[in-house]
């Protein structure tokens, strides 16, 4: 089955989850040529290995606290912060606490082509 994702002028509640976060999957919200839109939900404990993502990151924790493994030492995001990570940056995340964390990619665009244009 398909993931319904968010349609132009919907609006997506990304309150925190409290009591419910326990029992939430991770969810894309929209994916569109140019960017991604994901509600990343790492539970304590949990890690998603060492990657890299094909374009730039924003990450904001809305809720929880995770750590993100960079290249050069590690970097706690903990809710209500947000971080940026170019592209080359290979990264993990884990679960300190259980956490939703709001993952905005921006693909690069393709050779030639202009946005807005």
């Amino acid at each position: 089955m398909a993931l319904k994702h968010a349609k132009s002028a919907e609006v997506v509640d990304l309150k925190p989850l409290g009591d419910k976060l326990k029992g939430t999957k991770t969810s894309a919200i929209i994916k569109a040529e140019h960017f991604e839109a994901i509600r990343l939900v790492v539970h304590a404990g949990m890690t998603i290995a060492t990657h890299e993502v094909a374009g730039n990151v924003m990450l904001h924790c809305l809720e929880g606290h995770v750590r993100l493994g960079l290249s050069d030492g590690q970097l706690d995001l903990m809710a209500g912060e947000w971080v940026f990570l170019d592209r080359s940056e290979d990264h993990s995340i884990a679960g300190i606490e259980d956490s939703c964390v709001l993952m905005t990619i921006l693909f690069p665009h393709k050779s030639g082509s202009v946005p807005g244009m």
